[in-house]
C-alpha cells in the first residue's frame, strides 16, 4: 500500500520534469527566434540611417541649386 502513493507522486514527478523540459525546449526557440528580429531591426536602423543621410545630402545640394539660381526667396528675420 506504501508503494502505490510513492509511485504516484514519482509519476506526478516525472510529467511535471517532462512538461518542463517542454517549457524549456520553448523558450529556447523563442530566444533564437527574438535574437533574429533584433537583428533584422538593427539592420533596418543601419538601413534607415543611410537613407536619411543620403536624403540630407540631396537636400544641402537642392538647396544650394536653388541659391544658385536665385530661386529661393529672402528670409525676412
Amino acid at each position: 500500500m506504501s508503494e502505490e502513493p510513492e509511485n504516484l507522486v514519482l509519476r506526478y514527478l516525472r510529467r511535471i520534469d517532462a512538461r518542463l523540459e517542454n517549457v524549456e525546449r520553448k523558450l529556447d526557440e523563442l530566444v533564437t527566434r527574438v535574437g533574429s528580429l533584433e537583428r533584422g531591426f538593427a539592420g533596418f536602423q543601419t538601413d534607415l540611417a543611410a537613407i536619411n543621410l543620403r536624403l540630407d545630402n540631396l537636400d544641402r545640394r537642392v538647396e544650394r541649386i536653388e541659391r544658385r539660381l536665385d530661386l529661393v526667396e529672402p528670409v525676412a528675420d
